[in-house]
């Protein structure tokens, strides 16, 4: 098992080749006692959490602007104790980024649900890949981003512009592959419409929108890996 990236750093990335491994992921084997145990802790204090299936990596590295790697599908309750433990874990978590830009050149973000596991906090829609998320094996990063979009605002980034590569940015809480879509439509309207479907839902995955104007509009409870997303899109880095 190796992971071996430059860290805290956005890199431009041509092509994600990362594959799903139908073996079981070793941390899962070698914790299993103290996964059930957690997650009846957890079910305890948020007892809307379901366990359904994630993945965790094994390996991830990074050569020529692009990404290599193998994970495992695990139970969300592995990866709920993983968070706790995954200092030398043998695994890391990748998640992608839809980055929203709107038609005033706006960022739309999202404020977490307070029944949630990260309740408050802000960052683009986005989900940890699922088996759902792989073709023959490889993973699908836009059918991810625009899965997780749709889901948790109600927005169909289907057809929107995209930007022409991904970036990724690594850190010691995970990797996060991140690219554009753009909306024509201004910040404004889209918060509305995401607001207008976050009424509709019976248990909505997030509180509701948060528009980012500039580098310097930083909101509370915005995620640690979120400022250098924001500083870069401002930046106009292509």
């Amino acid at each position: 098992m190796s992971f071996d990236l430059p860290r805290n750093v956005i890199l431009p990335v041509d092509a994600v080749d990362v594959r799903l491994d139908p073996s079981p992921h070793p941390f899962a084997l070698d914790n299993a006692e103290a996964i059930v145990e957690n997650w009846q802790r957890e079910l305890a204090a948020k007892p809307a959490l379901f366990d359904g299936t994630v993945v965790l990596l094994s390996q991830l590295t990074y050569r020529d602007n692009r990404l290599v790697g193998r994970c495992h599908a695990v139970n969300y309750s592995t990866f709920m104790l993983w968070r706790k433990r995954r200092e030398n874990s043998g695994a890391e978590h990748a998640y992608a980024h839809a980055v929203l830009v709107a038609g005033d050149n706006a960022l739309v973000a999202i404020r977490m649900g307070s029944h949630t596991v990260n309740a408050g906090r802000v960052y683009f829609a986005a989900g940890s890949f699922e088996p759902i998320d792989f073709r023959d094996g490889q993973v699908d990063v836009d059918f991810n981003m625009i899965r997780e979009v749709r889901e948790e605002t109600g927005l169909d980034l289907s057809d929107a512009p995209r930007g022409k590569r991904y970036h990724v940015l690594s850190t010691a809480s995970g990797t996060v592959i991140f690219r554009r879509y753009r909306e024509t439509a201004p910040a404004d309207e889209l918060a509305r419409r995401i607001s207008a479907f976050v009424a509709t839902e019976t248990e909505p995955e997030i509180e509701g929108p948060v528009i980012i104007r500039h580098a310097a509009d930083l909101p509370d409870g915005l995620a640690a890996h979120m400022k250098p997303l924001v500083e870069w899109h401002f930046a106009g880095v292509d």
